[in-house]
């Protein structure tokens, strides 16, 4: 069955940018690993033969059921526990193995505004106006994209906000940086996102398929962003407050 274009995105930049294996994508993602497999394989990425089981294999839903009631049961604790029923590995290889398993904490019901320097950088449009070009009417739209972390701006203007240029807007600041975040945080832009009902939100594909080229996670900003910055996330200020106008 063919995965979701969002998901095959998530894929190709969790192998690519933070280095995880298909183990460990498949694991988190909650997908099967020949799912992974055939993304990276249509990516352009040989075929990766399948991993050996583990010893501690037998004992995971011991572990899980365990950890699931217990989440802040030390490791050592919990190799003796294993120890007791039957587990003959060390306990050095035990430790990284339940730092594989251990359950992650649940998502904060808010997005944190403090980020890792080349982790998140927020993008928008802004609105100059009208120009005068013969006898049409244009609007002046400028793209911008801040680093969250370091405040820098990016800001590059046309005479539309279509789709077409608001891809050459990413493209123009990942040439003048010489990289790109790991993230891009839009708000509710029609060029990026086409429905939000909750917290389900529905991607513009041509974004997504571009996302996925470039190996950046694209995210929703919060509701509870709104109104900070001056355009719903924070600090994207209109460009006007930044070129004096």
């Amino acid at each position: 069955m063919a995965l979701p274009p969002e998901l095959e995105a998530q894929i190709l930049r969790y192998h690519h940018v933070e280095q995880w294996r298909i183990g460990t994508i498949a694991r988190q993602l909650r997908v099967h690993h020949g799912s992974v497999e055939r993304v990276l394989r249509q990516a352009g990425l040989p075929r990766i033969g399948t991993a050996r089981p583990s010893r501690i294999d037998p004992w995971l839903p011991f572990i899980h059921e365990t950890l699931e009631k217990f989440p802040s049961l030390t490791a050592s604790r919990l190799y003796a526990m294993v120890r007791e029923r039957g587990y003959s590995g060390g306990p050095d290889h035990f430790r990284h193995l339940i730092a594989q398993h251990r359950p992650r904490p649940a998502a904060e019901a808010y997005l944190r505004l403090v980020t890792l320097p080349g982790e998140q950088a927020q993008v928008d449009w802004g609105h100059f106006g009208h120009l005068q070009i013969g006898r049409a009417r244009r609007p002046l739209m400028a793209f911008v994209m801040v680093l969250s972390w370091s405040r820098r701006i990016h800001l590059r203007f046309f005479l539309d906000a279509r789709m077409e240029n608001f891809l050459r807007g990413h493209v123009s600041a990942f040439e003048a940086w010489g990289g790109l975040p790991r993230v891009l945080l839009y708000d509710n832009l029609k060029s990026a996102v086409l429905e939000r009902v909750g917290d389900a939100i529905r991607f513009h594909p041509t974004l997504l398929a571009f996302a996925g080229h470039y190996r950046y996670e694209p995210r929703a900003a919060g509701d509870e962003l709104a109104g900070a910055g001056g355009t719903g996330q924070p600090g994207v200020a209109h460009p006007s407050r930044r070129t004096g106008r």
